[in-house]
């Protein structure tokens, strides 16, 4: 067998223990779970849309729970009569469970399912959503947070997470087409519905003057949600999984945090004393600050000061040695229009517009298609991420966490990251330690970029 050959384990069939919550679903990750992908319907505005893609029938695909250093049993099971893959966004895992078709995994077919094992070294906010008709079934809804428990509650009053994902509706809320070619050969096709956990300006109940830690993800296929809370008794603690190394600036409607496809954000928010007070998540839309959702104060307690709150304890990440590292630049832009072959059972939009290093990357299933980039296992690492586009990109890579270093346009700040928002005509620089074997995926999170060559893998070994 080669590197891009794999056994497909499907395991046995169990059942999925699922808690409804405030309108979002909450799963238990306990041994054995089930998640079947199917086909959905639900009610975003008067008329019922057809054609979703969940693990519900009727809701948005559930909060999955973790547990850091505990393993974790997910059987996928694939209704739908297209293939599907399972990638579990952010989490560093064995390279045969992290879902990319034809690179790690054969792609799911209908009526087969595949067991996906790790133990999640990591706490924090993550997400899950397909990997093989990645354009349509995300469109379609198949995108959910994953959240990994520290081993050691850090004292939180309420947890709270927040699915940021847009749907294009027609006016009688049917679905709409996910993708324009002309939009994609440009910043992308962004939705005219925001949602948060698919529901409009949703309220949460917490407990009055307790604090509560509010898990916000972009799962978006294109948009870049530009986000920031009502009150000042807030405090960001976590980036993309990860606790912070540097403060982040608390943000504000006159500067915003720029949330792109696949990132994440943590805040504590002290809530208020007073029953009834709310705390909005808003975001920047065409039409003004839009609410996304709200938390809002129920019962009576001692209001808590967010100082007496514990520092969330670090996850195991190898701090890169810079000393002598290698560099490998990676340019990402536009690529000559083409057709694009469809050579696999995964999907894809019929042209290239984007390329990594000039060269777009030609398909799932391609043949003698090589890697980017080969890093030795265990050593350190600088990543340049030159963005030669008018447009930003999220550039995502699949198993391994990275820190961003510099920027060409900005102070960077160095937190852990896999996922790097890069703007018009910016250089960053990452530096990463090569410390998980296999071949990675690296692409844009735009999907509509990623599906049209901005796309390729580094190999670790």
């Amino acid at each position: 067998m080669n590197r891009r050959d794999v056994l497909v384990s499907s395991g046995a069939m169990l059942g999925v223990s699922c808690l409804g919550g405030a309108g979002y679903a909450v799963a238990t990750a306990s041994p054995g779970q089930n998640l079947k992908i199917q086909t959905a319907r639900y009610q975003f505005r008067e008329n019922i849309t057809e054609g979703l893609v969940s693990l519900s029938p009727d809701s948005a695909p559930p909060v999955l729970y973790g547990t850091q250093d505990e393993p974790l049993d997910l059987t996928v099971s694939n209704t739908l009569d297209e293939y599907t893959a399972m990638h579990w966004h952010g989490i560093r895992l064995p390279n045969e469970m992290d879902g990319v078709p034809y690179l790690t995994q054969v792609p799911i077919g209908g009526g087969d399912s595949f067991r996906y094992r790790f133990t999640p070294p990591d706490a924090g906010t993550y997400w899950y959503h397909p990997h093989c008709m990645t354009m349509t079934q995300m469109a379609r809804g198949l995108t959910g947070v994953l959240v990994i428990r520290e081993r050691e509650d850090p004292g939180f009053d309420g947890d709270q997470a927040i699915n940021l994902k847009d749907f294009r509706l027609s006016n009688d809320d049917a679905l709409g087409k996910a993708y324009s070619l002309r939009k994609a050969a440009r910043g992308g096709t962004l939705g005219n519905v925001m949602t948060a956990n698919w529901q409009q300006a949703p309220v949460y109940d917490h407990p009055a003057g307790g604090v509560v830690r509010l898990r916000v993800a972009n799962t978006d296929t294109t948009r870049i949600y530009r986000i920031w809370l009502t009150s000042a008794d807030t405090r960001v603690i976590a980036w993309d999984g990860h606790p912070l190394l540097e403060p982040v600036g608390l943000p504000t409607e006159q500067v915003p945090m720029a949330l792109g496809p696949g990132q994440r954000a943590d805040f504590a928010v002290a809530m208020p004393s007073a029953e009834g007070r709310r705390v909005q998540l808003m975001a920047k839309s065409v039409k003004g600050p839009k609410i996304m959702a709200g938390l809002r104060a129920v019962g009576s307690g001692p209001k808590r000061d967010l100082n007496t709150l514990k520092s969330l304890p670090h996850n195991p990440v190898a701090e890169p040695n810079l000393t002598g590292a290698e560099t490998h630049e990676f340019v990402f832009g536009w690529s000559p229009d083409g057709t694009a072959p469809d050579n696999g059972f995964c999907g894809n939009l019929g042209k290239n517009f984007w390329s990594i290093n000039r060269e777009a990357w030609p398909g799932d299933n391609a043949k003698g298609t090589g890697p980017l980039a080969q890093l030795k296992l265990g050593r350190s690492y600088v990543l340049r991420l030159r963005n030669e586009s008018p447009n930003l990109h999220p550039i995502h890579l699949h198993g391994l966490t990275f820190k961003p270093i510099r920027s060409n346009k900005r102070k960077i700040l160095a937190n852990w990251t896999d996922t790097a928002l890069l703007l018009k005509d910016e250089v960053i620089d990452v530096a990463v330690v090569a410390d998980n074997p296999g071949d990675w995926a690296f692409h844009c999170h735009v999907i509509e970029h990623q599906k049209t060559g901005l796309s390729g893998y580094l190999r670790v070994e």
